[in-house]
């Protein structure tokens, strides 16, 4: 079973930036595709970004394109979500999942098979 822990959350001002990381536990996501998606108080689940499994095609939501940046290094079965430019609407809890069909980079919640428990990002105005 894949197993997956986020981390690198905290509290930020307007304009700062974090790095949060998502790492397996359990097997290898290495022919997995992984997603990030966020949720904020009184609010659906929304994807935010996705690498597909060989780190060569990336996928980002409106809201974040040209401010966050997301990649994995295969080595240390680790992926990553570079953000920057953080604003107050960028409050919420960060979550990361992985998608077992390897040739795909789905946006849609209900296509990935495993999910992190999330991490708390705080952006302070």
């Amino acid at each position: 079973q894949v197993q997956l822990v986020e981390s690198g959350g905290g509290l930020v001002q307007a304009g700062g930036s974090l790095r949060l990381s998502c790492a397996s536990s359990g097997r290898s996501f290495s022919y997995y595709a992984v997603g990030w998606f966020r949720q904020a108080p009184g609010k659906e689940r929304e994807f935010v970004a996705v690498v597909n499994w060989s780190g060569d095609s990336t996928t980002y939501a409106d809201s974040v394109k040209g401010r966050f940046t997301i990649s994995r290094d295969s080595a240390k079965n680790t992926v990553y979500l570079h953000m920057s430019s953080l604003k107050p609407e960028d409050t919420a809890v960060y979550y990361c999942a992985a998608d077992s069909l390897g040739s795909r980079s789905p946006v849609k919640s209900y296509e990935y098979d495993y999910w992190g428990k999330g991490t708390q990002v705080t952006v302070s105005s």
